[in-house]
């Protein structure tokens, strides 16, 4: 009886301590935006003062209307929208049938050709960047949404995530679609493909969030302000010697929220996405 009351003790004593560890991570992590949120409906003395002040002594949107009047959030929203879209459209496309070129299809240089792309993924990004500049340049492709778009037409990581999601279909699969007359790119999307839902799901959650924070290369390719993305614009808030801190809190929770609606309404598939990339 002891030995029970023990174990229920034990149990209790480590269900309350998951619990606390959970919501104390939980406070830490929402801190951050709470702070920004409420920042920005401060005056900037407020902002600025020491010993720091958590709520305004009133809430003002003067933050707002700055931000507004200094940066073109219409057009700003449209080119992330574009980015984001076209980046995702692409990377599932040429990633998809790469990952089932490299799994599935033999052919001479497969591992020489699957050994660069693993290459690739080992370098940081901004090596490339000149390259890629003045391939962009070259084709006249400067501050448009296409030069936007361009270096992310191909994800080295997308090819080699679906590669190991078709490597997991089994053969017998296939080699039923070819007996039912299908030929190899009647078997990739009408057989493959339709199998790596919860896997395309999870490439287009981390393809999205990659290309709406992306900073340095909006800023590189375009130099017309009306062609920055969200995080581009934001990063002219930021003055030299002193910033509105209020300003550019408004202007953060602002471009917060399509990725906060986008949750909101996927939040299903998302939870889908990123918990099947943990297994088969």
């Amino acid at each position: 009886m002891k030995s029970v009351n023990s174990l229920h003790r034990s149990y209790a004593i480590t269900k309350f301590l998951t619990y606390f560890a959970l919501i104390a991570g939980s406070l830490i992590m929402i801190f951050p935006f709470v702070w920004m949120f409420l920042t920005s409906f401060k005056t900037q003395a407020e902002s600025m003062s020491i010993p720091a002040t958590f709520f305004p002594s009133e809430f003002r949107l003067d933050g707002y209307k700055k931000v507004l009047e200094n940066l073109p959030f219409v057009k700003l929203y449209w080119n992330t929208i574009l980015l984001v879209f076209f980046r995702v459209i692409f990377a599932i496309a040429f990633s998809s049938m790469a990952g089932y070129a490299f799994a599935k299809l033999k052919f001479r240089g497969k591992n020489i050709l699957f050994t660069i792309v693993l290459m690739q993924m080992s370098l940081p990004s901004q090596i490339f960047i000149i390259p890629q500049y003045q391939m962009v340049a070259k084709l006249g492709l400067v501050n448009t949404i296409a030069g936007l778009v361009f270096p992310g037409l191909v994800s080295a990581f997308g090819v080699f995530f679906l590669r190991q999601t078709y490597m997991g279909i089994p053969e017998e699969i296939g080699e039923a679609a070819y007996l039912d007359g299908c030929n190899q790119f009647q078997t990739f999307y009408k057989v493959m493909f339709p199998l790596t839902g919860t896997s395309v799901a999870a490439l287009t959650i981390f393809t999205a969030v990659f290309a709406y924070g992306d900073l340095m290369w909006p800023q590189i390719v375009n130099n017309d302000i009306n062609m920055f993305t969200l995080s581009a614009g934001l990063a002219t808030l930021r003055g030299m010697d002193t910033t509105n801190f209020p300003m550019l809190m408004a202007g953060s929770l602002l471009a917060m929220l399509p990725m906060v609606v986008l949750y909101l309404i996927f939040q299903r598939q998302f939870v889908e996405g990123i918990a099947g990339t943990g297994g088969k």
